[in-house]
């Protein structure tokens, strides 16, 4: 990735291949600029800085519905999707600086419906002021009225 062309971009462009996540074995970063959010008695629930509600609809439409809903979110472009694992990459610029943000979402199966994992984290610079939590928190604020 090439820094410079990655804040010039537009959308997708300048950013590293679109890759799916393994968030059982992800590791946060040190750094203040990434939000991760994981429904209650999930195994990565106990690193997640917010929880994430239980849909009460299967996983597939739980994925189904926030591709669609994510795709209609301003200053966002998918870069990638894995539908065998419900899970899908996007890329957010920030309205002022246009600074590309990734997130990460997959749709997992629980007793009582389904539950989403959600990454949001900066390319670049140290503290993020908030950014990714309040994304993460809008996101799943949205999903959820969408759901229901």
């Amino acid at each position: 990735m090439n820094p410079v062309s990655a804040l010039l971009g537009r959308g997708p462009e300048g950013l590293p291949p679109p890759a799916p996540l393994d968030f059982g074995s992800l590791v946060l970063p040190r750094s203040p600029n990434a939000a991760l959010a994981a429904p209650p008695g999930h195994p990565v629930a106990a690193r997640a800085h917010l929880p994430s509600p239980i849909y009460p609809v299967p996983a597939e439409r739980l994925f189904e519905t926030l591709l669609v809903l994510v795709d209609g979110f301003p200053r966002c472009h998918r870069l990638g999707a894995w539908p065998e694992r419900h899970q899908a990459q996007w890329v957010e610029r920030t309205r002022w600086m246009n600074f590309p943000d990734l997130v990460w979402a997959e749709a997992v199966p629980l007793p009582e419906g389904s539950g989403l994992l959600l990454l949001s984290r900066s390319l670049f610079g140290w503290s993020d002021l908030g950014v990714n939590r309040a994304r993460a928190a809008r996101w799943l604020e949205a999903l959820e009225v969408a759901v229901r």
